[in-house]
């Protein structure tokens, strides 16, 4: 790596800390631990990591509670948010991602296996375009994490925000629902149907019913043609 990237893990057992810190840090990682939610959210204010390692079943705030307040902290936006937990059940897989998690790492997980799934993400993080794009009076500013409506800010999550972009990139072609997952979710990531439905839904609601099309049995569309 040609800049050491920032890893904060935040898991309240020392084991799993003491393992992963070990493994990361040989391989050239620059690695913070905490051991519940609310010390990670304020560890994750103070070094402003490139990835965060959350556990979801923590004392003081859980996962899912400690990634909401990340999401609300704008120097903190382009932070990757990776759930690592025991638990499999699809309600918390997308608790995590309605609340802006990039991706829902199973213990256990082999060390080397957890590195390369690391790496992954912080390539796919680095390559994004920082293009500003303006349709219709809707800005969106990828380098500076910033969306307008009419001169407006409008605030968006980062799942929100980065289908936008994805379908602001290439106004009136049709992403379907796999180049969408690939996208904004990555290869390796499973979710449902519904959670593209929900951000969708919710991208509407924050930025007019218009913008959007739905085109049947395939996919969305960013239209010009309101």
């Amino acid at each position: 790596m040609a800049k050491q990237a920032k890893v904060l893990l935040v898991d309240d057992e020392e084991d799993i800390l003491d393992l992963l810190e070990y493994n990361l840090s040989k391989e050239g990682f620059d690695v913070y631990t905490a051991g519940n939610g609310l010390e990670g959210v304020n560890k994750a204010k103070e070094i402003k990591p490139d990835l965060i390692l959350l556990d979801v079943m923590m004392p003081e705030m859980d996962g899912i509670e400690a990634c909401d307040e990340i999401r609300k902290i704008p120097a903190l936006n382009d932070t990757i948010i990776a759930f690592l937990t025991a638990r499999g059940e699809d309600y918390s897989q997308i608790a995590g991602y309605d609340v802006g998690a990039d991706d829902y790492i199973t213990k256990p997980i082999k060390p080397k296996v957890l590195v390369s799934k690391i790496k992954g993400l912080l390539r796919r993080n680095s390559g994004k375009s920082s293009q500003e794009v303006t349709i219709d009076g809707l800005s969106i500013d990828r380098e500076k994490y910033l969306a307008l409506k009419d001169g407006v800010e409008i605030i968006l999550p980062k799942k929100e925000f980065e289908l936008l972009a994805l379908l602001m990139s290439k106004p009136e072609s049709v992403f379907t629902r796999e180049a969408i997952f690939s996208g904004v979710w990555g290869h390796d990531i499973v979710v449902g149907d519904r959670t593209i439905d929900v951000h969708i839904r919710k991208l509407r609601e924050k930025i007019g019913d218009n913008f959007i099309k739905t085109v049947k049995g395939v996919g969305y569309k960013f239209s010009t043609k309101h």
